[in-house]
């Protein structure tokens, strides 16, 4: 498998994301990684990303970009990673928890991050 960056992750959300699954689900999440900031929005059924920072995010994601790809990837789990301070949460718990719904964010066929992909 080629290798995967954070961008990669990121452009592939809005095509994997599944607005009936979502109903009216409404969220702005942070990501902060290693040198890269990145929004996602979730409102009126769409799905959008950007990278920068958010000034109304719901819930705010740091870790580094190895733990983030690892966990996508499948070779990281993100449970440990959360117990073990690899990731850090703050805001919303239920918003970041929706993330990892293979309802919501679909696996796909054609893209890089496909093998166990949670957003």
């Amino acid at each position: 498998m080629a290798d995967i960056t954070i961008k990669d992750i990121f452009e592939a959300m809005p095509g994997r994301f599944n607005s009936e699954a979502a109903g009216s689900w409404t969220t702005c999440v942070q990501f902060h990684f290693d040198d890269e900031n990145w929004i996602l929005n979730v409102a009126d059924g769409t799905c959008t990303v950007e990278e920068g920072t958010a000034d109304n995010a719901t819930a705010t994601i740091n870790t580094n970009a190895d733990t983030w790809i690892g966990m996508i990837t499948g070779s990281v789990n993100p449970m440990q990673a959360f117990m073990s301070g690899q990731i850090k949460i703050a805001g919303n718990m239920a918003d970041v928890m929706k993330l990892q719904d293979t309802r919501l964010f679909r696996k796909t066929s054609n893209d890089k991050t496909s093998d166990d992909t949670h957003a």
